[in-house]
């Protein structure tokens, strides 16, 4: 999802790992190590697009 642009559906994942007890830590390391696989552009969008929803979850 991060590399192909699907931005919707990532946040979609972001909301449910979150409902399911993945913590923002874990997202994020996740993400961290998308940017090696997928490009930092692309890591730097999944970053901004988890950073708004853990916001709006009190994260």
């Amino acid at each position: 999802m991060i590399a192909n642009g699907h931005q919707e559906e990532f946040a979609m994942h972001i909301r449910a790992a979150l409902r399911d007890g993945i913590t923002p830590a874990e997202i994020q390391e996740v993400l961290l190590q998308s940017a090696i696989y997928c490009g930092v552009p692309a890591a730097n969008t999944a970053f901004t697009i988890a950073n708004r929803i853990m916001a709006e979850n009190g994260d």
